[in-house]
C-alpha cells in the first residue's frame, strides 16, 4: 500500500502494554490494541454480542475480552469465539519507523461506508 493510505494516531508509548486506546473516526470508534509483545491491531470498538466496548476489555496474547458478558475476539482477524456472532471488523495497523502508530484510512473509509450502507 502506498503511504497515503496511512495516517499516524500517536506514538506506541501512547497505548497501555496489554491495553488499548480509543481512536475517534466519523462514523465509527476504533480500539487500538497492544499486546505485551508490542504487536499493534486495530478494530472497530463494538462487541458483535451486546455491541459494548471492547476497548475495556482484558487483552491476553492476541485475544480481547469483552467486559460486558465474556466473549473472546481474536485480535488477528476479529473473529468471535462464539458460534454464530459476526465478526468485528478490523483494520489495518502497523508500527511505523519511528515508533508511531498508523491506521490505515482506506479500512476506516470502507468501514464507515459500510455503516452507512
Amino acid at each position: 500500500m502506498s503511504s497515503e493510505c496511512w495516517t499516524s494516531i500517536g506514538n506506541l508509548e501512547d497505548i497501555p502494554v496489554a491495553g488499548a486506546r480509543v481512536v475517534l473516526s466519523p462514523g465509527c470508534r476504533i480500539a487500538v490494541f497492544r499486546t505485551e509483545d508490542n504487536q499493534i491491531f486495530a478494530l472497530e470498538d463494538r462487541c458483535p454480542h451486546r455491541k459494548g466496548p471492547i476497548s475495556q476489555g482484558i487483552v491476553h496474547g492476541k485475544k480481547v475480552t469483552c467486559p460486558l458478558h465474556n466473549l473472546v475476539i481474536n485480535l488477528t482477524d476479529g473473529e468471535a469465539s462464539e458460534d454464530g456472532c459476526v465478526p468485528v471488523c478490523t483494520i489495518s495497523a502497523r508500527i511505523g519507523e519511528s515508533g508511531e502508530v498508523l491506521l490505515n484510512i482506506e479500512d476506516i473509509r470502507a468501514r464507515v461506508e459500510t455503516s452507512a450502507g
